[in-house]
């Protein structure tokens, strides 16, 4: 079910409190190496809308936990804690230590491809 990034980040959960806020792969509810929705970002104020398309079988969520101010954006702006959110389609963590996790190995010759699409729209 849907909910607001700042509703839980402060929740007592271990894991939030060891990345200081959310650093967490979500195992995406899709078949295996097909290409499908991950992620939708909806920010009320401005409608703006990104949804996140991919075949890759996990989404990292980061929600700027360790930034600080020290890195600077458009106009000079700071990047603050927990002033942005980023959204990576990848494997899971460990999975070269999981034989049933999706492979990660990459054998002499073969090639790897994956496919992520970031689609921005406005919610009016």
């Amino acid at each position: 079910k849907p909910y607001t990034v700042g509703a839980r980040i402060n929740n007592r959960d271990e894991q939030l409190k060891n990345g200081r806020g959310y650093d967490h792969n979500y195992v995406l509810s899709k078949a295996a190496d097909t290409f499908g929705l991950a992620a939708r970002v909806y920010e009320p104020t401005s409608g703006r809308v990104m949804e996140v398309w991919t075949d890759e079988p996990g989404l990292q969520f980061y929600a700027g936990n360790f930034l600080d101010g020290k890195d600077k954006g458009k106009g000079g702006k700071p990047y603050n804690f927990r002033t942005a959110l980023c959204l990576e389609a990848q494997h899971y963590p460990d999975s070269p230590n999981h034989p049933d996790y999706p492979s990660v190995t990459l054998r002499p010759g073969e090639t790897y491809r994956q496919t992520t699409h970031y689609k921005f729209s406005v919610k009016k």
